[in-house]
């Protein structure tokens, strides 16, 4: 290639003085102002290509960097290109690039066309032009993330549905450290999964998130006061991170968090196009591996990788993770019943016998329920996923000798059921001596109490006596015979099956 390269018109202002005004090769280089080896190099070059001086007059820009700046085909072995339409094809799937069909093409074809010449041809061919920009960041500062346009397929082991699954994608400021993580949707309780893997990825948590405007992360955008998902805000609160969203339409903003998609997009999720996958615990791990690989490769124009930098620069500056991972949590306000317990999805759960009657607050995640009276907690249980109307109860929420703060205790109930019928009293201590403490049934016989005022003390008694025949406990089965007036139907002369009433249990 020659030594310097001369534009068009000094290449043909150089061809005419030599061959249309006969100078010497010395004169003419003086008079186009080049060194006399680059006006030789030029004359052998056009001599070899065996034109006419006449031909090189009607050369374009690119004819002429083919004669005079490529290495002539006597030179090298002939490149073998490949179909560029199949090319452009390929491109247009979301994620692949012309690096990674080079890539592919030379395991192929090694040693034949560069990555220079394969990118160079194919622009040619297609007239295409990419443009980039770069920002400076400070180490530890920011984490900006978002999710991917593009999804992965999940496809189901038994039925062979395929359903679409997210990719979460995170990416430190000043390194540019990836982390991406498979979800199987966008909302909340996933979206705080994924920073809570992500900041365990980062071994520490960095002062800023910058997130896009999705509903689980912004609920209302703006460009001076946007209003964070109270959940999110939570997250941020627990792990002393602030949140600051990117402007509306303003993708300079997250700029880390759209390069970051890109990359893992084009050499993690683009490579795995035509995998299957059975579960997302494997999409992860393909995924990691993926990632781990962009991240160790050696940025352009740097001499060095994500992971060098981070593990230089940004980890030592992260601040130490929580004691405790955050866990998404959930708020109800409800009454504490006069058995002081709290019903949460038809599971109770006892405060201190003091709030009985109280509205309080209830905080519930996967793990545990919390329940706070005006701020304060005044209780706290392990999550209990048994059956429906269970009790959790804790000994010292109880009063004294199973005392009842308002004035309802065994005795009275039993009383007051005794002068409605003696099969209305039989029925109440039935259902007291059912339970593990007596005031979790004060609340049924309550009820079964009350009928009396909507049914009369007759038919009341009659449904008490017929619910006991059949051994049903609880105000409900009481309430089905009334509503179906079935406490006006004779009973069976025989009794086929001994009624069982739960024995006392020494309350």
């Amino acid at each position: 290639m020659p030594k310097e390269r001369l534009s068009m018109r000094k290449v043909k202002e150089l061809l005419r003085l030599v061959f249309d005004k006969q100078l010497s090769i010395n004169k003419a280089a003086k008079s186009c102002n080049i060194a006399r080896s680059t006006a030789q190099e030029y004359i052998q070059r056009y001599k070899t290509s065996g034109l006419s001086y006449s031909q090189t007059l009607e050369m374009d820009q690119s004819e002429l960097d083919v004669l005079f700046f490529k290495t002539p085909p006597s030179q090298s072995h002939k490149k073998r290109h490949p179909d560029w339409s199949l090319i452009h094809k390929e491109l247009s799937r979301k994620g692949v690039t012309l690096k990674l069909l080079w890539m592919e093409y030379l395991q192929n074809n090694p040693e034949d066309l560069s990555y220079v010449q394969f990118t160079r041809n194919y622009r040619h061919w297609a007239h295409k032009m990419k443009l980039s920009l770069r920002l400076e960041h400070k180490a530890g500062e920011k984490a900006y993330v978002d999710f991917c346009g593009q999804t992965m397929e999940l496809i189901d082991p038994w039925t062979g549905e395929v359903s679409p699954v997210q990719v979460f994608v995170a990416s430190l400021g000043l390194s540019s450290y990836i982390f991406a993580f498979a979800l199987p949707s966008q909302d909340s309780e996933n979206w705080i999964l994924a920073h809570n893997r992500m900041l365990k990825c980062f071994g520490g948590c960095p002062e800023i998130i910058v997130p896009d405007n999705l509903k689980s992360a912004v609920n209302k955008a703006c460009r001076y006061e946007p209003e964070i998902n109270p959940a999110f805000q939570r997250w941020a609160e627990h792990n002393k991170i602030a949140v600051i969203p990117a402007r509306v339409r303003k993708p300079k903003d997250k700029s880390k968090a759209e390069n970051a998609v890109l990359m893992v997009e084009r050499w993690a999720m683009a490579p795995l196009r035509d995998r299957q996958f059975f579960s997302i615990r494997e999409i992860n791990k393909a995924l990691a591996e993926k990632v781990e690989e962009i991240n160790s490769r050696p940025m352009s124009k740097l001499n060095t990788s994500r992971k060098e930098l981070f593990l230089e620069l940004e980890k030592p500056v992260l601040r130490p993770l929580p004691p405790n991972e955050y866990e998404l949590d959930t708020w109800k306000t409800a009454k504490v019943h006069p058995d002081y317990h709290v019903e949460l999805e038809r599971h109770y759960y006892s405060v201190p016998y003091a709030y009985a009657y109280k509205r309080v607050d209830v905080r519930y995640t996967k793990s545990i329920v919390e329940i706070y009276y005006q701020g304060k907690r005044i209780a706290a249980h392990p999550r209990a996923y048994k059956q429906p109307f269970k009790h959790s109860t804790f000994r010292e929420h109880m009063p004294r000798a199973h005392r009842e703060v308002t004035g309802w205790t065994s005795e009275r109930i039993k009383k007051t059921a005794a002068k409605i019928g003696p099969k209305t009293r039989i029925l109440a201590e039935a259902i007291l001596n059912s339970k593990m403490h007596p005031e979790q049934g004060f609340r049924s016989c309550q009820g079964l109490i009350n009928l009396e005022k909507q049914y009369g003390t007759m038919r009341l008694e009659k449904a008490c006596e017929r619910a006991l025949y059949f051994g049903l406990l609880g105000r409900r089965p009481v309430l089905e015979i009334l509503k179906k007036k079935q406490d006006m139907l004779e009973l069976p002369q025989e009794q086929t099956t001994p009624l069982r009433i739960p024995r006392e249990n020494g309350h």
